[in-house]
C-alpha cells in the first residue's frame, strides 16, 4: 500500500492537483500553436485517451491569437508554457491559461518574474516553477554540487522569493535526463517543500526507450508517494505519453482508467501464435475504460491459473483457447477466434460494470 505525500491543493482549471486529490496525467501538445484548429483536434485525442491537462508552446508573441482561440475551445485545462519573455506569460494570463510554466532561471531578472507572479495572482491561476537540467539559473550552473541538490536548491529558492510576494498558488517540477539525478532531486523537494509536484524524466527520449526511462524513474518516485501530477515525456505522440502514464499508475495500483492486460512471454511450450493475439486483444481493449483485469496466455504450465485469477481470460491450448470469466471456464473456441471470443465477453462485463 502506497501511502501519499500529503501536499498543498492547487485547482488547474476543473483539475484539482495536491492534498487529497489522485495524481492526474498530463501531456503537451507538438502542433504549431497558431492553428487551433489542429491542436485543439490533437487535445480532444489527447482527452480520449485520458489526457487530464494539457500544456502548449507559446514561442512568440505571435502564438497568442491561436492560445486564446485553443483555450475557449479546448476540453481540457490549457497550461501556458513560456521560455525567455515573461511578456507572454502575462499576456497568456488574461489570453485564457488555466495555469502558467515558467523556469524562472531563464525568464529575466527576477523584477521579471514578479510581473509575472502578480498577473498569475491577479488571474488566480497558479504557477509550475520547472527547473531543468539543461536550463539551470546562473548561480547554480557551476556550484561543485551534485546536479540533484542544484536542482533542488534551485527550486526551493524560487519558492521563497513566490512565498515573499505572498504567491503560494504553486506546482513544482525539477527534471533532468537523468534517472538518478531526477529521483533524487524530487526526494530532495518533497523533505523540503509542501507544494504539489510534477515529476518526469526530461527528454527521456523515443518511444521505447523514453518509456523504460520515465517507467523507472517515475516507478520509483510513486511507489515512494512522490508526485501529484506527471507527465511522461516522448520522442512520439502526446498520446503515446497519456497511455504510458497511465499504464505507470495502473501498474502500482495507484489509478486506472483502462483494463489491465496480463499476457505470459511465450516459449518453447506454447501451443497457439500468442503474440499476436496479445497485441490485437491490447488494441481493442483500449476502447473499453472499464478497469477489469484480462489474462491471456499460450500454456497450460501458468495459464489456467492467471486466467482464473483474472475477470477474464484465456488458456490456450493447441489451437484451442478456454475463455474464463471470474474463475469460471465458460466456452472453449478455434484459436482464430479467441480475440473476438474474449472481446465479447469484455464488452459483456463493462456493460455490467456500467450499469452496476
Amino acid at each position: 500500500m502506497i501511502t501519499r505525500r500529503q501536499t498543498r491543493g492547487v485547482g488547474v482549471g476543473s483539475v484539482r492537483m495536491g492534498a487529497s486529490a489522485p495524481v492526474s496525467v498530463q501531456s503537451m501538445t507538438n502542433t504549431d500553436t497558431r492553428d487551433p484548429d489542429a491542436t485543439v483536434a490533437q487535445i480532444d485525442d489527447l482527452a480520449s485517451a485520458g489526457c487530464e491537462i494539457v500544456r502548449v508552446a507559446i514561442p512568440k508573441a505571435d502564438a497568442l491569437d491561436g492560445f486564446e482561440a485553443i483555450c475557449e475551445r479546448s476540453v481540457l485545462p490549457v497550461v501556458a508554457d513560456i521560455h525567455f519573455d515573461h511578456r507572454l506569460a502575462i499576456e497568456a494570463t488574461r489570453r485564457g491559461a488555466a495555469k502558467l510554466r515558467i523556469n524562472p532561471g531563464n525568464i529575466g531578472d527576477m523584477g521579471r518574474v514578479d510581473e509575472v507572479i502578480d498577473a498569475a495572482g491577479n488571474a488566480g491561476i497558479p504557477i509550475r516553477i520547472g527547473v531543468n537540467a539543461g536550463s539551470l539559473a546562473e548561480e547554480y550552473r557551476d556550484l561543485d554540487w551534485p546536479l540533484s541538490q542544484k536542482l533542488a536548491a534551485s527550486a526551493v529558492a524560487f519558492c521563497e522569493h513566490f512565498e515573499s510576494r505572498g504567491f503560494s498558488d504553486i506546482v513544482v517540477s525539477a527534471k533532468a535526463s537523468s534517472v538518478l539525478a531526477t529521483v533524487e532531486a524530487y526526494r530532495r523537494l518533497a523533505d523540503a517543500i509542501p507544494y504539489p509536484l510534477h515529476i518526469g524524466v526530461t527528454e527521456a527520449g523515443t518511444a521505447f526507450s523514453g518509456t523504460v526511462k520515465s517507467s523507472v524513474g517515475l516507478g520509483i518516485l510513486l511507489g515512494e508517494g512522490i508526485g501529484d501530477t506527471l507527465r511522461v515525456s516522448l520522442t512520439a505522440s502526446p498520446v503515446e505519453e497519456v497511455r504510458v502514464g497511465w499504464e505507470i499508475l495502473g501498474a502500482l495500483d495507484i489509478r486506472r482508467n483502462s483494463p489491465e492486460l496480463i499476457s505470459c512471454p511465450t516459449c518453447g511450450r506454447c501451443e497457439v501464435d500468442l503474440i499476436p493475439i496479445a497485441e490485437e486483444v491490447e488494441r481493442r481493449l483500449r476502447a473499453h475504460p472499464t478497469p477489469i483485469k484480462v489474462a491471456v496466455m499460450g500454456c497450460i504450465v501458468n495459464g489456467p491459473g492467471e486466467a482464473r485469477e483474472a475477470d477474464l481470460g484465456v488458456a490456450a491450448g493447441k489451437g484451442l483457447g478456454l475463455i474464463f470469466a471470474k474463475g469460471e471456464p465458460i466456452r472453449k473456441v478455434p484459436e482464430a477466434q479467441i480475440v473476438d471470443a474474449l472481446m465479447e465477453e469484455v464488452a459483456r462485463l463493462s456493460a455490467v460494470g456500467e450499469n452496476d
